[in-house]
């Protein structure tokens, strides 16, 4: 069973905005990232604090603990995609993701300004 993030992983998160493994592109008011986790590979806790979508390119699960201590397990299908358009500096969240699954789980993720 996962543990909450701690207080002090919260706050590492608050200044970690790298919501992916790979920035491949940043043009004209978004950040276009890669997201590749092999099997049990974290994505270490980061914010969400912009308007943001992302696009999954794999099956596989995971499970997400969240800033609020919520702990959820996730089971993704290749092309589900998720928005979140409400993010700002005043409505942001932290989390972290790892990979439960037995195969590379990988996503595209666009975020867009403020």
């Amino acid at each position: 069973m996962s543990r909450p993030l701690s207080s002090s992983e919260v706050e590492r998160a608050l200044g970690n905005d790298r919501i992916g493994t790979e920035l491949v592109a940043e043009t004209g008011g978004m950040r276009i990232w890669h997201l590749r986790l092999a099997p049990n590979e974290t994505l270490p806790a980061h914010r969400h604090d912009r308007p943001y979508f992302w696009t999954v390119l794999t099956d596989g699960t995971a499970i997400s603990r969240y800033g609020d201590g919520r702990i959820e397990d996730v089971i993704y299908k290749n092309g589900q995609t998720q928005h979140f358009p409400d993010l700002s500096p005043d409505n942001t969240f932290v989390h972290d993701l790892t990979n439960t699954g037995e195969e590379e789980l990988a996503f595209v993720t666009v975020e867009f300004e403020r």
